[in-house]
């Protein structure tokens, strides 16, 4: 949130990049004023409905951020205190890490392809010496990030992105210029599961490549000599996490059905559900979307399909009452679709659920904290499902392939008056 008389003081919003709030606050700063961090959600949106959409919004924002560093780079100028310079430096630089993930995921084939170290000790020394470190640092995080964001997550999020905001940011390093701004699309719908070869194309050949480097340390474990064994052990140790890291990364690319026209979210609320006999019932919501609701209700009501309702729901002690008809009826569970409403209405609406501050307050880090190793239980199993997956796409594409078509009544019908 800007305050408009600031925000027109330094030339209004930012257009010089593609991540104008970021560069607004930026300018912002310089100037000497202050921002203040609430730790409470403040407002909610739509994320994107795809991970190809997902991808297209994370290269617009690091190619934005990689842009501010060269064209209004905070280490350099005034108006800024040295915390603010390397919070600023720290944000751009973070997007920078597509070739170094990209270098990681590839780092091990090295030994096991060529017999070239890439770090100069011994598996030893390494055990001694770099493992604790490694585990130090997750364990760290996990300590102060736990109910936020669960360890190891991290690996597979960058990942995914490495190999598309590798390009862009290198781009913009070399020439800020270049770039156009473009937002993301929201609130789509997904008519049917598909796997994304296009999105999953820089993984999948990343994880051939590790298939065949595992092969070849096997392969380097038969004639290797005894001094050796501990660095190709530890070289395909971490080639065989690497797959495990490209094979949740490829699950995200199976993507599911989104048929909803609005997104569905869950509230518990009390509301009255009023018949059209002038007869009331208190009942609890379960979830809602701009389209329509669910009811919890304490009995069975019979109610068609199109049964006209009018439901209640209450901001304080005002109470909001809105048309609807029924959209299913399961017993004691009863979904409602909104009727046309006035433009009142649809306000009233919006101040009852989603400009509710308790619904996304609940949500904020309310997740239970998880062990490392649960976590990779889950990494692992979601792994599996990637490259199920992935198979089971490739074996349907071929499949199709060599597949006979059907004749349709009409070719038939060609058939036969030919014979």
């Amino acid at each position: 949130v800007l305050r408009r008389t600031i925000c027109e003081e330094v030339g209004g919003i930012a257009v010089e990049t593609v991540t104008e709030d970021a560069h607004t606050a930026l300018k912002i700063h310089r100037r000497g004023y202050s921002t203040a961090y609430i730790a409470l959600p403040q407002a909610a949106g739509l994320a994107t409905e795809s991970l190809s959409g997902h991808v297209g919004q994370r290269i617009r924002w690091a190619r934005g951020m990689t842009q501010i560093f060269r064209i209004d780079n905070p280490l350099f100028g005034k108006g800024l205190s040295w915390a603010q310079r390397l919070c600023y430096l720290n944000a751009m630089l973070h997007f920078l890490y597509g070739l170094p993930r990209i270098i990681y995921l590839t780092a091990p084939l090295a030994y096991l392809f060529f017999g070239a170290s890439v770090i100069h000790a011994s598996a030893s020394l390494i055990f001694a010496y770099a493992l604790p470190h490694v585990f130090h640092a997750n364990f760290t995080n996990s300590r102060v990030q736990g109910r936020f964001r669960y360890l190891f997550w991290n690996e597979v999020y960058e990942a995914v992105l490495a190999w598309y905001i590798f390009r862009p940011t290198l781009v913009a390093l070399i020439n800020p210029k270049l770039g156009s701004f473009n937002v993301t699309a929201k609130g789509g719908l997904i008519e049917k599961q598909y796997f994304d070869t296009e999105i999953a194309r820089a993984s999948m050949l990343l994880m051939a490549i590790n298939f065949a480097g595992v092969a070849a340390g096997l392969w380097r474990l038969t004639f290797v000599d005894a001094d050796n064994i501990a660095t190709v052990w530890l070289n395909l140790a971490w080639t065989v996490y690497n797959l495990m890291i490209l094979g949740a990364c490829v699950a995200a690319a199976n993507e599911s059905r989104q048929v909803r026209s609005a997104h569905r979210v869950a509230l518990e609320v009390p509301a009255t559900l009023y018949f059209a006999d002038g007869r009331s019932m208190r009942c609890t919501t379960s979830d809602f979307s701009t389209g329509g609701l669910a009811l919890d209700l304490p009995t069975q009501v019979l109610a068609d399909d199109g049964t006209p309702f009018e439901v209640a729901l209450y901001r304080g002690n005002t109470e909001y009452r809105f048309p609807a008809t029924v959209r299913f009826n399961s017993g004691q569970r009863l979904g409602l679709r909104f009727d046309p409403m006035t433009f009142a209405q649809e306000r009233a609406l919006g101040q009852c659920t989603t400009a509710r501050a308790d619904i996304w307050v609940a949500r904020w880090g309310n997740h239970p904290r998880m062990a490392a190793h649960r976590v990779m239980a889950r990494i692992a199993h979601i792994s599996a499902i990637g490259f199920k997956d992935m198979f089971a796409h490739f074996l349907h594409a071929a499949a199709g392939k060599f597949r006979t078509p059907v004749p349709t009544t009409a070719t038939r019908r060609d058939v036969k008056d030919t014979i």
